[in-house]
């Protein structure tokens, strides 16, 4: 059963069927490797600086130049991964769980608990998330901890509110009512056959929301309410590189170029995920 879903798995994002998921997929993992073997592979430490080498253009010995305190710009984009990777995988991880089990229980409790669980997460869906964010980041204090927790709290209602839609439409399905019916345990009832169909969809948005994630994070970077210097973070560095723009380009390009790709690649491979759970798209 395993050999025959990881078959399917391959063969759907294989480059073939699938070109982009594929490239999505590369690109994700090159940005992963990246953040793991970054102490491994960077040729300088990210936080030395050489005033005496500042500002350099990308060359043989600096492959992305060198920023305005001379330190190494390829060493702190590989360093940066991490910090991105880091960040947007507590912030969906956070954002999922809370989100969830507020759904859920909300979905399956009904009545007064239900309005009263809707109603708290309608307070939140109320402010706009990005100045929702920046208020509780400002609040908290300029950190790359307290940004997470800030985007956090402003990501797990969209959660909640998709979670509780998929057990209340799942939940009404006839193998559902079958499994009632032969007196399935609660327990097992949850999590053998209405969780496991209700939760794709979860999935999806949550692999789509890595690259958001990495974006909202590197957006409270870049306006100095995230990562502090001289953390490598892919954000601040261009928000540091942004004075130089005219006259050292390389500074704020090369993270720039890493928060696109890396966005662009769980983008595609979102999109990939979401089409291999919907059905009618793996059959055509």
């Amino acid at each position: 059963m395993m050999l025959r879903k990881l078959n399917a798995y391959m063969m759907f994002f294989g480059p073939r069927k699938n070109p982009l998921g594929f490239l999505g997929a590369v690109i994700v993992i090159v940005i992963s490797l990246t953040a793991v073997l970054a102490p491994l592979i960077a040729p300088y430490d990210p936080f030395e600086t050489k005033p005496a080498e500042r500002l350099r253009p990308p060359s043989k010995s600096h492959p992305f130049g060198t920023d305005e305190l001379g330190r190494d710009i390829f060493t702190r984009t590989l360093f940066g991964a991490r910090v991105s990777l880091y960040a947007a995988l507590v912030i969906i991880s956070i954002s999922f769980v809370f989100g969830s089990l507020l759904g859920v229980a909300s979905a399956l409790a009904g009545g007064w608990i239900d309005n009263v669980f809707m109603r708290f997460t309608d307070a939140f869906l109320a402010f706009p998330y990005l100045t929702f964010a920046m208020l509780i980041s400002a609040v908290l204090g300029p950190s790359l901890q307290n940004a997470m927790i800030a985007i956090s709290i402003t990501w797990w209602p969209w959660y909640a509110r998709l979670a509780r839609a998929q057990v209340l439409a799942v939940k009404n399905e006839l193998y559902i009512e079958a499994a009632r019916a032969i007196g399935v345990g609660r327990l097992r009832f949850l999590l053998r056959y209405l969780l496991p169909n209700a939760f794709s969809p979860l999935i999806v948005q949550a692999t789509l929301d890595v690259g958001y994630a990495i974006l909202l994070a590197s957006s409270l970077s870049f306006i100095g309410l995230g990562a502090q210097p001289p953390t490598p973070e892919w954000g601040r560095m261009v928000a540091s590189g942004r004075l130089y723009l005219l006259t050292a380009w390389w500074v704020p390009l090369f993270p720039g170029l890493a928060i696109f790709f890396t966005v662009l690649g769980f983008n595609l491979i979102g999109d990939a995920v979401r089409d291999f759970v919907d059905p009618r798209t793996r059959q055509r």
